[in-house]
C-alpha cells in the first residue's frame, strides 16, 4: 500500500480508504447493507492490504455506519485511521444541524460514543454552513483539537469560495487549517479540476475522493445498448447522484474497455488508477456491497496507467468548462490548467 501526506500536514494515509457507507441494518436507502462479521471481514480484509484508513459520517443509517465500525474495529483502534463527518441534520431539534458550537460539539461526542473511541483522526464538515460564521466554527474545532478529541480537520462538498474564506479565517486567527477535501470526482465528474484542485495545489489541501466511480457508474456493468444489471444500486439512487449525460457516460466507458484490455485490469480499477494519478489525491475512498467487490478495488494499486493511456482516457472524459474557466484556459501563460 503506497501512502501519501494528508494535503500539507505531516500526516500520511494510504491511498485507498474504505467508505462504511454501506454499513447498516436494514434497509440502506437502496445501497447494500452490510452488518456483523460481513463487515468485520471487510476490515480484517483491509488491514491485511494495508488500507487501514476507515471513513464514515454521523448521517450514514442514523448514525449506524460509525457504530458497526465501532463494533468491527474494537481490540485494534491503534491500528487504523478514523474519519468521520459532521454537519448535516442529525435530528428533531432546531439546533441538531449545522456547523455551530453546539452542533460541532454535540455531533463530535455523539460519533466518539458510536465509533468507541476517545478521539478521530480525520473530521470533517459535511458541508457549509452559510448561517454559522467561518469563525465560531473554527474556533469550535480548534477547541475539539486542543481537547484532543480530533486530530486533523477537513471539509466536504464545499465550493471554492466557502473553503477560501475559512482558511483565510483560521490563519487569521491561527486557527487549524482544513487539510482535506472530502469531494467527488471521477471520470465522468472532472468539476472538481476546475476550481477546487488548483486551490487544493496552492494551498495545501489534498483530495479525498467520494464515489470515484461515478456513482456506481463505471464499474463495467453499465454499457452502451444493455440494460441497467438489476443489483445496480442507480435503480433506486440515480436521482440523487451526480447527473450524467448517457452519451458521455458510454464515450468514456468505450475508452475504459479500451484501456482495460491492454492493462488486463477491470473497468472499475482502470478508472480508480487514473484517479490516483491527478494533482492533490492524498487517498480515494472506496465502498463495497461485499468482501468480493472490495477485493477488486484493492487491485487498482500497484501499478499505473501509462501516459498514453491517461491522455486517452482524458480525450475521452473531456468537456467544455463553464464560465470563466473556458476563458482561463486562454491565458495558459499565466494561468495554466493543474492538470
Amino acid at each position: 500500500m503506497e501512502y501519501r501526506q494528508l494535503g500539507a500536514s505531516g500526516f500520511m494515509v494510504p491511498v485507498l480508504s474504505f467508505g462504511t457507507g454501506t454499513f447498516a441494518r436494514g434497509q440502506n436507502l437502496g445501497f447494500a447493507a452490510v452488518d456483523g462479521e460481513e463487515a468485520r471481514r471487510m476490515v480484517d480484509i483491509c488491514l491485511d492490504a494495508g488500507l487501514n484508513m476507515f471513513d464514515s459520517a454521523d448521517i450514514y443509517s442514523r448514525g449506524t455506519s460509525e457504530t458497526i465500525l465501532g463494533e468491527s474495529i474494537k481490540g485494534r483502534r491503534n491500528k487504523l485511521i478514523i474519519s468521520t463527518k459532521g454537519t448535516f441534520r442529525s435530528g428533531r431539534d432546531p439546533n441538531a444541524v449545522g456547523s455551530s458550537r453546539f452542533h460541532l460539539i454535540e455531533a463530535v461526542e455523539g460519533s466518539l460514543k458510536r465509533l468507541g473511541t476517545d478521539y478521530i483522526d480525520v473530521y470533517q464538515l459535511h458541508g457549509f454552513d452559510a448561517k454559522t460564521p467561518v469563525e465560531e466554527t473554527l474556533s469550535t474545532l480548534d477547541d475539539l483539537v486542543r481537547a484532543g478529541k480530533i486530530r486533523y480537520v477537513g471539509v466536504s462538498n464545499f465550493s471554492g469560495w466557502h473553503l477560501m474564506k475559512s482558511l483565510a479565517v483560521a490563519g487569521q486567527y491561527g486557527y487549524p487549517r482544513y487539510v482535506v477535501n472530502q469531494t467527488y470526482y471521477s471520470l465522468i465528474g472532472r468539476d472538481y479540476e476546475w476550481e477546487l484542485m488548483p486551490l487544493g495545489l496552492d494551498q495545501g489541501v489534498g483530495a479525498a475522493i467520494w464515489s470515484p466511480l461515478g456513482w456506481g457508474r463505471l464499474t463495467g456493468k453499465i454499457r452502451r445498448g444493455q440494460p441497467l444489471p438489476e443489483e445496480s444500486r442507480l435503480h433506486t439512487t440515480a436521482a440523487f447522484g451526480p447527473p450524467v449525460d448517457d452519451e458521455y457516460l458510454y464515450r468514456v466507458v468505450d475508452a475504459l474497455d479500451e484501456v482495460a484490455a491492454e492493462t488486463e485490469k477491470t473497468v472499475a480499477q482502470v478508472a480508480l488508477n487514473w484517479l490516483l494519478q491527478r494533482p492533490t489525491v492524498s487517498t480515494i475512498i472506496v465502498g463495497a456491497r461485499n468482501a468480493e467487490q472490495l477485493e477488486q478495488n484493492l487491485g487498482a494499486i500497484g501499478w499505473n496507467l501509462t501516459a498514453d493511456q491517461v491522455a486517452k482516457l482524458d480525450k475521452a472524459s473531456a468537456r467544455t468548462l463553464a464560465y470563466p474557466y473556458w476563458h482561463q484556459r486562454q491565458f495558459v501563460e499565466r494561468n495554466p490548467a493543474p492538470v
